[in-house]
C-alpha cells in the first residue's frame, strides 16, 4: 500500500510539474473535488471526506511549492526575459 501512495504521489507530482499537463491535471482534481463519485463517498461521514481532503492538501502544496520555484527562478535571473536568445548584448550610450 505505501509503495502504491509513493507512486501516485510521485507521478502526481512530476505531471503537475509539466507545463504541457499541468492544467489538465488541476482541472481533474478539481473536478474529482466537486463530483459525487469518489473512491469513498461523501455522503459518509469523516472517512468520505479523507480522500478528498488528502487530494486537495496535495494540490495547494504542490501548487505553492510550483510558485515558490517560479518566484525563486525570477529572482535569480532578473534580465532572462530581456535578453532570450543568446546573441551578445552591445551597450550604446547616447550623447
Amino acid at each position: 500500500m505505501k509503495n502504491l501512495v509513493e507512486s501516485f504521489y510521485d507521478w502526481y507530482r512530476q505531471t503537475l510539474r509539466h507545463p504541457k499537463y499541468r492544467w489538465l491535471i488541476i482541472a481533474g482534481t478539481l473536478l474529482y473535488l466537486v463530483s459525487p463519485i469518489d473512491i469513498s463517498p461523501d455522503f459518509l461521514p469523516i472517512v468520505g471526506w479523507i480522500d478528498d481532503g488528502l487530494l486537495a492538501t496535495l494540490l495547494i502544496a504542490e501548487l505553492s511549492q510550483l510558485a515558490t520555484d517560479l518566484l525563486a527562478n525570477r529572482r535569480q535571473r532578473p534580465n532572462a526575459e530581456a535578453n532570450t536568445a543568446d546573441e551578445p548584448v552591445i551597450d550604446v550610450q547616447a550623447r
